[in-house]
């Protein structure tokens, strides 16, 4: 194999140049005659042992045969020498030939035209800038010996004898599966879906967020097919010469059609299918060029060709117009990050070929883990099982999950960062400010972790995840993420009288979230159900430049002072929560310090005596308007819960009575008791 890419490669033409160069300089040198000093040479000539004598005209070199070998410094140098003279004495050499009178004369040799000395005098130049000619170009273009090949595709086909991926291998991505699916039977059965009229889609599109799936699907649908699959990147198209992507394109389609039926996959497309006409370059752009070019090709498909263009992109509404229109990308699939029970699948599906320990529930990790894709999911039990080989341990625990979460999420700890004990407090009170907010409010998630333990830039952080998973997010529930985010913020100057720089990121997400309801969802009375400011903003001159602000600065003078007056509003409901329950602050604080983590059991523990705060008033954008009290209609399916749950509370009602109840936890001996239900869990004493 090594011989064999050795003759593919540049290391025979290096042999084959140095061979070349080793000829001419064998061929070009003077004969076999020793060298000798000038004044050796005239001495021989004066003591009669010269036989002939040779000078030539340019080279200023006399060439002398002896008539004995001559011996010189212990060595023999036979009987043919010559020495070289300047032109300062020439007069004197030709003097000192011509006394000599050398048996067999002497001759003036000119200098003669060889024609291979002359060939060779001009090749070798022109092949040494001919090798660094093609070193160069082919460092540009990514090796190997494709110097003459800038057109053609990079596209790699995938063998038969690689690893197939199946969809058996996707999870938490069942709609897409189930798109993906007619593309195999079309690829497989084509005379079905023709023999109905039905016209496969010429292209699909995956779209979605980073690590959510869209490669292993498209590599799923050539493996289920089993046809040629052509992967490709979208920066692959574009070098550095005017013509080469354009050029690769019709080469990629070419092969493509020659192996049909064929599946074309290019992984981040929007590197070569943005929008025309955005940047700078306009229609001479190299990339507006290949673009024009997969237009053309993907035009040109026929019905019969059986080829299909997937392609994948995280940022779908940078593409082109043109190329998102029907007959181009007929389908669009939005590869979104999986809900729980996705995560779920993912999980089980990541969690083959590693031990797990008995009692490990990956579907409290799915519970866990909202918002993350498939990447993460990975990476998380990836994490869980070196933490795992660290500790010398066969088996992954809850243990190795959790801080796998923890890593994944926020980075690893960071134990060689020592702190001094009024910074703990300060951090100890500032995570507990936020976790007593949120478990106070009544639009807010469960508190499921606290820690003062500094991982990445973070001095702590406190973990308010949903129990389940949530699509939107209501005006009341947005309130009280502002309140709990501006909670560290609160407990530092109620405490310390001197707030630190910790809650900067705090308020940069309240504003965020209080300016979004000001100017994109229509929160504010003062503004109204207004969209001000552009969506989304140029992304190829930067987010925001070229375009003008769409209101005026009266307006913007208004949402500024919404924006703090939400502000204010979230900092005076903190103030107030945490000012009423400061004694559970400082346990909770005091536990911080002491144990550095709390989990979710010990956390509703501390907050077991904390109440709900109450409703908020009615919300109706206008004060004007009435409020009517009927709420929504109920669904069949609340109506079935409801009924289910009044059955079961009569058939508790209709049980006989015992006449030796259990004596309830937590009431001494002796004491009073009415006979109730109880309930010793943290909402027990929320009222």
């Amino acid at each position: 194999m090594k011989a064999k890419n050795f003759f593919k490669g540049p290391g025979i033409w290096i042999v084959v140049v140095v061979g070349l160069l080793l000829v001419a300089f064998a061929t070009l040198a003077p004969g076999g005659a020793a060298r000798i000093d000038t004044d050796k040479g005239l001495e021989l000539l004066a003591g009669n042992d010269v036989e002939q004598a040779k000078i030539f005209d340019g080279e200023n070199r006399v060439d002398l045969t002896l008539k004995d070998n001559l011996q010189l410094d212990g060595q023999d140098k036979g009987k043919s020498v010559q020495f070289f003279f300047v032109d300062a004495r020439a007069e004197d050499v030709v003097k000192a030939v011509t006394d000599a009178k050398p048996a067999q004369g002497y001759t003036d040799q000119p200098i003669e035209s060889n024609w291979f000395s002359g060939l060779l005098s001009l090749l070798i130049p022109v092949i040494l800038l001919g090798a660094l000619f093609w070193f160069l170009m082919t460092r540009m273009q990514g090796g190997g010996s494709k110097i003459m090949q800038f057109g053609k595709s990079k596209a790699k086909m995938v063998s038969k004898d690689m690893p197939q991926v199946t969809f058996a291998d996707v999870a938490g991505s069942d709609e897409a599966v189930e798109e993906l699916q007619e593309i195999k039977e079309f690829l497989q059965e084509p005379a079905k879906f023709q023999a109905v009229g039905a016209k496969i889609p010429k292209g699909v599109l995956l779209y979605g967020p980073p690590g959510t799936g869209k490669t292993l699907l498209a590599r799923a649908v050539a493996g289920e097919a089993g046809v040629p699959f052509f992967s490709i990147s979208g920066s692959d198209f574009v070098e550095m010469f005017v013509g080469v992507g354009a050029s690769r394109v019709r080469d990629l389609f070419e092969q493509a059609k020659a192996n049909s039926p064929a599946i074309i996959f290019v992984d981040e497309i929007d590197a070569v299918g943005r929008h025309r006409g955005a940047g700078i370059g306009g229609g001479n752009d190299e990339r507006e060029q290949t673009l024009n070019q997969l237009l053309v090709e993907m035009d040109g498909f026929d019905v019969k060709t059986n080829v299909i263009l997937i392609a994948a992109t995280n940022r779908p509404d940078v593409l082109d117009p043109a190329l998102l229109r029907p007959g181009r990308f007929d389908r669009q699939i939005g590869v979104e990050a999986p809900d729980m029970i996705g995560r779920d699948q993912i999980l089980q599906v990541h969690a083959k070929g590693k031990p797990m320990a008995p009692g490990v529930d990956l579907k409290a990790v799915a519970k866990k883990t909202p918002g993350y894709t498939g990447a993460d999911l990975a990476n998380v039990l990836n994490e869980a099982a070196l933490l795992t080989a660290r500790s010398n341990a066969n088996l992954i625990d809850d243990r190795a999950l959790d801080e796998a979460i923890d890593r994944v999420m926020a980075g690893p700890q960071k134990r060689s960062r020592v702190m001094k004990e009024h910074e703990r407090k300060i951090t100890a009170y500032h995570e507990g400010g936020h976790a007593l907010v949120a478990a106070a409010l009544r639009n807010s998630a469960p508190v499921t972790k606290i820690t003062i333990l500094p991982r990445g830039r973070a001095l702590g952080y406190t973990m308010v995840v949903p129990d389940n998973d949530k699509y939107s997010v209501t005006r009341n529930e947005l309130l009280d993420q502002m309140a709990y985010a501006m909670g560290g913020r609160v407990a530092e100057e109620i405490v310390f009288h001197d707030p630190s720089t910790g809650a900067s990121n705090d308020i940069e997400k309240a504003t965020g979230t209080a300016r979004k309801m000001v100017t994109e969802y229509g929160m504010s009375e003062r503004v109204g159900a207004v969209r001000l400011g552009q969506g989304g903003g140029e992304p190829f001159l930067g987010r925001d430049a070229g375009h003008e602000r769409n209101y005026s600065d009266q307006i913007a003078y208004v949402v500024d002072e919404e924006v703090r007056r939400l502000i204010d509003q979230a900092h005076d409901e903190a103030y107030a929560i945490l000012t009423e329950n400061r004694d559970v602050l400082d346990r909770l604080a005091l536990e911080l310090l002491e144990r550095e983590t709390l989990n979710q059991a010990e956390i509703a523990d501390i907050f077991r005596d904390i109440r709900k705060r109450d409703f908020r008033e009615v919300w109706l954008s206008k004060e004007t308007r009435p409020v009517q009290m009927a709420g929504p209609v109920e669904s069949s399916r609340e109506r079935a819960e409801r009924e289910a749950q009044e059955e079961a509370r009569k058939a508790r009602l209709d049980e006989p009575l015992d006449a030796n109840p259990p004596h309830p936890q937590g009431v001494p001996e002796g004491a009073p008791f009415k006979g109730g239900v109880t309930d010793s869990g943290p909402d027990a004493l929320r009222g």
